[in-house]
């Protein structure tokens, strides 16, 4: 069983003994699946080993989509180079930030140097140097932590990667939170640019992206307080989540299931409050052996090839969706509320 690293008497320790891994002719490798949490960890890992090895490459191995996503790269000035499997034999350290081996099919044959994250703990996979704090709200807080200790300070642009990445996978501090996020956020917002910032957060949607909205209300049925919809093929699996986060507003939602299909894959994302629902736990129990699933309690994700589920994409919809929970979520006969549409608007 994996557990959560060699433990340290103290953060100068623990980044001690993640130094100690590289050697100045080392080429690294910071490999991660991108989102604003994942970017800035990863940009704050190159600000710590530039000058220390020979070449640092940050490198994501999904196609960033998603336009809040794109546009923080590009302002933020975060130096990205796309993915080729080529690296895994050139560069001689590879680390993992912000998820582990177990989470996406890309990561799963490769040995990591090194792993730092905050998602909950899996298993089936080692490291010469593991970071898991499930407690914590955000990896970007742990590596302004490897910051503060080595005395590193962050630029703007770092600093509001940092921020970004924190507010993003806390929810503004809604969720997932601890006191180590907070002090992260109070020391880096000084060092930050609001408005930088500002530019980032409020580029959510593409014109071209609307008509996802209204196909989703449109496909849209309750089942009792739970809401799911189909969108069929979608350009992004990020247009579900937003989708998911703008349902999951509603008052009388206690969860919310978005679905898409993308390159043969059935995405299914997932968002609750948390309270007494477990979103995680859900997705990893229902879908981890025929696909990719895991999460926090309060959203998680899916990821089931087609193929796996015997169906053709086409023939999928939201009654399908609702079939597929139909386990989890069993008839409480005449108490429980019939599945309803929702009309179009």
């Amino acid at each position: 069983m994996l557990t959560l690293g060699k433990r340290f008497k103290s953060n100068k320790e623990r980044i001690q003994c993640f130094l100690k891994l590289f050697d100045k002719g080392d080429q690294v490798l910071i490999l991660f699946w991108a989102d604003p949490d994942a970017l800035a960890s990863a940009f704050a890992l190159k600000k710590i080993l530039q000058g220390r090895v020979s070449k640092v490459t940050l490198s994501a191995v999904n196609e960033i989509k998603r336009l809040n996503n794109l546009v923080m790269v590009e302002i933020l000035k975060i130096p990205l180079t796309p993915f080729q499997r080529e690296f895994l034999k050139i560069y001689q350290k590879i680390i993992l930030v912000d998820s582990q081996p177990t989470h996406h099919e890309a990561f799963k044959e490769i040995q990591f140097t090194a792993v730092i994250d905050h998602h909950p703990v899996t298993e089936g996979w080692s490291a010469e140097y593991v970071d898991l704090r499930p407690n914590y709200g955000a990896t970007s807080t742990i590596l302004y932590e490897y910051l503060k200790t080595l005395r590193l300070k962050p630029n703007v642009f770092l600093s509001t990667a940092l921020i970004y990445g924190i507010k993003t996978d806390t929810d503004n501090f809604k969720k997932s939170a601890q006191l180590q996020d907070v002090l992260a956020f109070q020391r880096l917002f000084k060092r930050m640019n609001k408005h930088l910032l500002n530019k980032i957060e409020s580029s959510d949607l593409r014109r071209s992206e609307l008509r996802y909205f209204k196909t989703a209300l449109h496909n849209l049925k309750y089942q009792g307080n739970r809401a799911f919809t189909y969108l069929g093929k979608v350009s992004s699996p990020d247009v579900l989540v937003l989708v998911a986060d703008f349902l999951n507003k509603v008052y009388e939602t206690a969860w919310v299931f978005v679905a898409g299909e993308y390159k043969k894959n059935l995405i299914i994302i997932v968002r609750c409050d948390g309270y007494r629902k477990n979103a995680g736990k859900l997705v990893s129990k229902l879908f981890k052996n025929i696909g990719l699933a895991g999460g926090h309690r309060e959203k998680a994700r899916a990821e089931i090839p087609f193929a796996n589920l015997s169906l053709e994409p086409e023939e999928f919809s939201t009654a399908s969706l609702l079939k597929l929970f139909k386990k989890y979520f069993p008839s409480k006969g005449a108490k429980e509320k019939p599945s309803v549409d929702v009309p179009p608007i």
